[in-house]
């Protein structure tokens, strides 16, 4: 029985020979940064060959259960062929679906940026909703998660924040998250008990690694200390540790203050505006600026990419790819599956 009807196994296992042949040339580390990519590489390839090569021997076994069940229709012989169809559907469903990560960069780990938009309080409050609900998907999944920058609103909730979510594919499927996510509620902070409509703008960026040489020169930096601040204003440190990062080529700005040494938080800012400028480059490199970076989106009225509607009715609902859920509490506690695969399955790169 032939399985191989989307992945081409023979293709990637002459690829696992040329790459195992470099690696064992004389030569293959006096480039580290090359060297490691192949080898990161090599690994990668290799686990998906297995794969697919575990799903083929079971479906040799699944064919002699085949042949058992012709001479004999023992019950026994009928739930175990059940079972083991059951486990290579599922098994061919998980691998058909990780066809959809074909760019280089999505098994990465992803630096997931989330902004308070139009809305004051409440959209301030939504934008530390949305924070909770990737760090309850990042759980769910196994992934790690780390707060690299967080500014905390006047009032509640946050006017933005910055985190690593590290696992893998984390950014092949983090990447469908980018845009304008609008709630529409009755607002906790209204006297009058109206219904408001909150905005707030996720940017997903890949980590950077070895293969890609982001250099940044002193000279294009303006590096600015303060204070740290916490919900109100009102000064955390008597010091200034708090960093701010200006790229003065490109525009770019990043702070971080979620450290109490300012050479932890000057660390963190140049990691995020690494991920940042590397994404420039790979849309400058790649001529696909739309779909790495996407053009510049206000976090207001027309640009969203979900809805979250918690009143008059209760759904999300995706407005790319149609995708919707009546049950809002599951998705905000972090069920998003079902949504990030119906967009990735659109074939959107």
């Amino acid at each position: 029985m032939k399985i191989w009807c989307v992945f081409d196994v023979l293709s990637k296992e002459k690829e696992i020979s040329v790459l195992e042949q470099l690696a064992a040339t004389p030569d293959f580390w006096d480039d580290v940064i090359v060297a490691q990519e192949k080898m990161r590489r090599l690994a990668e390839v290799k686990k998906i060959v297995g794969q697919w090569r575990t799903v083929e021997s079971k479906v040799d076994e699944l064919e002699e259960l085949v042949l058992l069940m012709e001479e004999s229709s023992t019950i026994g012989i009928e739930k175990e062929f059940l079972k083991e169809l059951s486990s290579i559907t599922d098994s061919l469903d998980a691998l058909e679906f990780n066809l959809v990560f074909a760019s280089p960069y999505d098994l990465r780990n992803a630096i997931l940026s989330i902004h308070a938009g139009a809305g004051g309080v409440d959209s301030q409050d939504w934008a530390d909703m949305i924070l909770r609900m990737y760090l309850f998907w990042a759980e769910r999944r196994g992934f790690k998660s780390e707060v690299l920058e967080k500014s905390a609103g006047e009032e509640t909730g946050i006017k933005s924040v910055t985190l690593e979510i590290a696992g893998e594919y984390a950014y092949g499927y983090l990447r469908s998250e980018h845009g304008v996510h609008r709630l529409i509620r009755i607002s906790p902070y209204d006297s009058d008990h109206a219904r408001h409509t909150s905005f707030a703008l996720v940017e997903v960026m890949p980590e950077v690694e070895g293969d890609v040489d982001i250099q940044i020169k002193t000279d294009d930096i303006r590096v600015e200390t303060y204070r740290s601040s916490g919900p109100g204003g009102q000064n955390v440190q008597k010091v200034s540790s708090a960093v701010r990062i200006v790229h003065v080529p490109s525009g770019v700005v990043v702070t971080s203050q979620t450290e109490r040494s300012q050479h932890q938080n000057k660390e963190i800012a140049m990691r995020i505006l690494k991920a940042r400028l590397f994404k420039i480059e790979l849309a400058k490199r790649e001529e696909e600026y739309a779909r790495l970076k996407g053009k510049h989106i206000s976090a207001e009225w027309g640009n969203q990419i979900r809805s979250y509607t918690l009143h008059p009715y209760r759904l999300v609902k995706d407005h790319r790819s149609g995708f919707e859920s009546g049950n809002t509490d599951a998705v905000l506690g972090g069920e998003l599956d079902d949504f990030i695969k119906a967009y990735l399955r659109m074939g959107t790169p």
